[in-house]
């Protein structure tokens, strides 16, 4: 559920500065939050190929 807030408060924030003529910054935040996104999935992954070969 955290993770879910924190995303919506991102995705507002962006629209906030993208409202505001400030583009570059929401993409900015979009981005950083799609990085973070991408290594929680990837250490995710990683986690449940370990369980697999140790079972």
């Amino acid at each position: 559920m955290k993770k879910l807030v924190k995303k919506l408060e991102n995705i507002f924030a962006a629209a906030a500065f993208a409202e505001s003529g400030e583009a570059e910054t929401a993409r900015e935040i979009i981005r950083e939050r799609k990085t973070v996104d991408n290594q929680l999935r990837k250490r995710t992954d990683k986690e449940k190929r370990t369980r697999v070969t140790a079972n």
